[in-house]
């Protein structure tokens, strides 16, 4: 049965009965695990406790996402003192954190100034945060944010990075390709040319594959509730769009994600 991995969803925002149901379908049907990311301190404790329903299934990344306004500093503060003080022995990730590119962009094209210094203060705070625990970090940073994420990253020398959704330029690409980052691709593989073009041309040894569920996507996929499943048909797609045989693919995603989620028994 093949094995993969959906390496960024949000399953706090399914509904708990479609969700369960999703989970169990899904690794039924060769889906082993995914990482399920987290908007803020409430969907940070919901993860941890689907993490303790499906243990060796759902890897729980902590974070606050920043696509919605930045945390105080008290607040911050009261989020990183939760996520050091768990167990060491509790596996899990720093994430979804990152800049705000789409509320940034809403905000120009409406001339309301924008001021991204609270954000950056935030992503370096969480880039600190997994340097100094060692843990990799799932990010939202496209086009020139990773750039400013890659600096960051840099900084504190974290290597177990994650760009999920990844949209950028030529030379920001060769940036991360060079610090040996992974990105991810999601269903939009299957039909939106970036998406498609990143999957042919990004190293293989440093693709991932993700749903950001319960997130809608067109195409082929439209009017379809966004399943874990549908890793399945973007590694299709990649073997095609690559020339090269699915289960060399799936494998070589497969090992992947247990390289950048440091999660050998994902094999």
């Amino acid at each position: 049965m093949p094995m993969l991995f959906d390496a960024h969803i949000h399953l706090h925002q399914y509904e708990p009965a479609e969700r369960d149901d999703m989970l169990r379908t899904s690794f039924a049907s060769g889906v082993h695990g995914v990482v399920a990311v987290s908007m803020d301190l409430a969907s940070c404790e919901e993860n941890r406790r689907l993490a303790k329903r499906f243990p060796g299934r759902v890897l729980p990344a902590y974070g606050h996402h920043p696509e919605q306004p930045p945390l105080t500093e008290a607040e911050l503060a009261r989020m990183c003192g939760w996520i050091s003080g768990l167990p060491r022995e509790e596996t899990f990730a720093i994430g979804e954190v990152g800049l705000p590119y789409f509320l940034r962009k809403e905000a120009e094209a409406a001339g309301i100034a924008f001021d991204s210094a609270p954000y950056l203060r935030q992503l370096e705070t969480f880039v600190r945060l997994a340097a100094e625990l060692g843990r990799p970090i799932a990010l939202h940073a496209v086009h020139e944010d990773a750039d400013a994420a890659m600096d960051l990253l840099e900084r504190y020398g974290v290597r177990n990075a994650h760009f999920h959704w990844f949209k950028g330029s030529p030379s920001t690409v060769e940036r991360m390709v060079r610090g040996g980052h992974f990105i991810s691709v999601t269903p939009e593989v299957l039909y939106e040319d970036e998406t498609r073009h990143l999957a042919r041309t990004y190293p293989l040894e440093l693709l991932l594959v993700e749903t950001d569920g319960p997130w809608p996507f067109e195409g082929p996929c439209a009017g379809r509730r966004t399943d874990l499943r549908m890793v399945l048909d973007s590694v299709r797609e990649i073997a095609v769009l690559r020339g090269l045989g699915e289960a060399a693919v799936r494998d070589a995603i497969a090992a992947n994600t247990r390289r950048c989620y440091g999660r050998p028994e994902w094999g």
